[in-house]
């Protein structure tokens, strides 16, 4: 009995998991549909830029200046140990930057801060019952409600992306100087940026700028009861949206490497 229970549990997991994933592709059409169709208020695309960019501006940019002056730190003492040599210090933390941690750790960041915004305003409309409401009026909640924080999202993580490469590498680049006493010049060095680099970054941002308001938004509308419903809500957007942004992450440097060689020259 305890077996046959356990293969019950297990196959409603797998179901369920293949309803959520269903559910999520069919807000990811309806968020461009809406985008289309023009069904949201108007000016409310100009708002949730301002909610998603300018109000985790200052929050990602100081991270990531925090984030680049420890690495570069890090990075430099282990390279003064083993070989003395840092004039390839700078150049390769930017495509480092560029690559991997700009876009992720921003999108990190934004999970949290915009996800769980996302989630906690549909939740709360959901078990208020204002989500009942716009569809009796014929507006379809995922045009009206997620279709306009889809394109926020994926305008300004690609923004912010872009801020974080610049305050984490200009921070790196002051400590550089301080500590190590390198030559700026030969810190912020570009040339070995490709465009294989700013590709792959770019498309990690704009990925990860789709993904998080599509799963925040579907664990908003799936919100039950109360308060407690909206907090659980709120909680499992951050969860899904951040482990969502790491399995992207993998796809796509897997698929860089094996199809790019990394952009090694």
């Amino acid at each position: 009995m305890n077996l046959h229970r356990k293969i019950e549990a297990l196959g409603g997991a797998f179901i369920g998991a293949l309803k959520s994933v269903r559910e999520l592709a069919r807000l990811w059409r309806g968020s461009l549909a809406g985008l289309v169709e023009r069904d949201y208020p108007k000016g409310e695309i100009a708002r949730q830029m301002y909610v998603v960019g300018n109000k985790s501006v200052l929050f990602i940019s100081v991270t990531m200046g925090f984030l680049g002056m420890v690495m570069v730190m890090q990075s430099g003492q282990q390279l003064n140990r083993i070989t003395g040599d840092l004039s390839q210090l700078g150049p390769e933390f930017l495509r480092l930057f560029i690559q991997e941690f700009a876009p992720t750790i921003t999108a990190l960041m934004l999970a949290t801060r915009v996800g769980a915004g996302i989630a906690a305003e549909i939740g709360t409309m959901k078990v208020t019952e204002q989500i009942d409401a716009l569809r009796l009026s014929g507006i379809t909640p995922t045009s009206y409600l997620i279709a306009p924080r889809f394109f926020a999202c994926v305008v300004m993580s690609l923004v912010l992306t872009i801020f974080a490469v610049v305050f984490s590498f200009s921070a790196g680049g002051l400590t550089a100087w301080s500590v190590f006493g390198l030559n700026p010049t030969l810190f912020f060095d570009a040339s070995r940026v490709q465009v294989y680099d700013l590709t792959l970054g770019g498309c990690k941002a704009l990925t990860y700028g789709m993904a998080i308001p599509v799963i925040s938004g579907y664990c908003g509308l799936e919100a039950r009861g109360g308060s407690e419903g909206v907090g659980t809500a709120t909680t499992s957007a951050v969860i899904g949206s951040s482990f969502a942004v790491l399995l992207i992450d993998f796809l796509l440097s897997g698929i860089g490497f094996a199809f790019f060689g990394g952009g090694a020259r």
